[in-house]
């Protein structure tokens, strides 16, 4: 079978930005004699998401991400379909992706994530017309995938929306969701301020970062600003996500407008971007606030460990409050992510939860998609639509 396949051509560098160019297309024949275990997909939706640039360096300066390898496919989270099924087969559900998200039909996943169709099978669990993920798809049109990386989802839980798998609920809701349950120490009837940066983006909603406001509104927030990078984006967060209050980095003074915006202070902090706006939210923290430390996008391209170090100021800030400022890692709550993604897709289903997405078709554009996202040109979760 001739298979299309997005490869890392060339790495950007440790300070660059990432450019399409690092990305290279070609084509492949894929056996279709497939060994004991391992699922045929092809591929539905892909998702591109803002830890993949530290995957692009030789050294990922996380122990849990391993480095993409030089002409060797990439990888992340998607969805795909099974077509058939010789040698038996069952139906489940998917719950999580941690290193990315797509949609297809199942084929192969050693090293990244997806959501998919099976085409065909030599594993007990997995028949013709499952809908999959993996925490390992590659950016391929189809794969062969070990059965063991495959997770079945059920598309009743999306409203058929199978793309929603990547971003609302999948992994981005369940970091949206643990996330602040977990570290924000949110107090119902406290009428606690939650500021969100990246609000726009893909880990910001349950679609994209927007959606932590929302969670957090949910489990008790009375106020909840989201600081973002246009007009468009600002305006989406207030009138469609019902934020509080929103702020455009690229146009206001960020240490001015939250003053306005939160006249009471800070209380909780969702920082998915680190450097300069994150040291504006903390120096207007209240006492005993706390800073949910999950992305930090602004530091990505540079040579820096992550998490990157604070300025002299922002740690004194930490230490005269006494704010409590703890990194948040997703795959450290697997044993409540069955709940959690049942309880998003009811909040999305219900309407309770709105799902922002930005869509690209064809897996020629991943690396444009990708790039896009990293300089802050999507709203809500990045997808790509690979095939139908």
């Amino acid at each position: 079978m001739l298979v299309k396949k997005v490869v890392l051509a060339s790495r950007p560098g440790a300070n660059n930005k990432p450019v399409p160019a690092n990305f290279r297309l070609e084509e492949t024949n894929l056996a279709l004699d497939l060994q004991e275990e391992e699922v045929l997909v092809r591929t539905l939706y892909l998702s591109v998401d803002p830890y993949m640039r530290c995957r692009m360096n030789e050294d990922t300066g996380a122990e849990y991400l391993t480095p993409w390898q030089l002409c060797q496919s990439a990888d992340g989270g998607g969805v795909g379909v099974v077509e058939s099924s010789p040698d038996g087969g069952g139906v489940g559900v998917v719950e999580s992706s941690p290193d990315g998200g797509g949609v297809g039909v199942v084929e192969s996943s050693p090293d990244g994530g997806g959501v998919g169709v099976v085409e065909s099978s030599r594993h007990s669990a997995f028949c013709r017309g499952d809908v999959v993920t993996s925490f390992n798809w590659p950016w391929q049109s189809h794969a062969a995938v070990t059965g063991s990386l495959l997770h079945k989802v059920d598309p009743s839980l999306v409203d058929g929306h199978l793309s929603y798998f990547l971003g609302a609920v999948g992994m981005t809701g369940l970091t949206a969701l643990l996330g602040m349950r977990e570290k924000g120490h949110v107090t119902q009837g406290a009428n606690q301020t939650l500021v969100v940066s990246g609000a726009a983006g893909a880990c910001g909603s349950i679609a994209g970062q927007a959606s932590y406001v929302q969670i957090g509104r949910l489990d008790g927030c009375s106020r909840v600003v989201g600081i973002c990078g246009s007009e468009e984006k600002c305006k989406t967060l207030v009138e469609v996500l019902a934020f509080s209050g929103a702020i455009n980095y690229r146009r206001q003074d960020v240490a001015a407008a939250l003053r306005d915006r939160c006249p009471d202070g800070v209380d909780v902090y969702f920082d998915n971007v680190g450097g300069s706006i994150s040291d504006a939210v903390i120096a207007q923290m209240n006492d005993g606030g706390h800073v949910v430390l999950c992305g930090q996008i602004s530091q990505y391209n540079k040579d820096v460990p992550y998490p990157p170090p604070l300025s002299q100021e922002t740690q004194d800030n930490l230490s005269r409050k006494k704010i409590l400022r703890e990194r948040f890692m997703v795959l450290n709550y697997m044993n409540k992510a069955e709940a959690a993604l049942a309880e998003l897709g009811r909040l999305v289903t219900s309407g309770q939860v709105k799902v922002l997405e930005t869509m690209e078709y064809g897996i020629e554009n991943m690396g444009v998609a990708f790039c896009s996202m990293m300089e802050g040109g999507n709203l809500g979760k990045q997808i790509i639509k690979i095939s139908d």
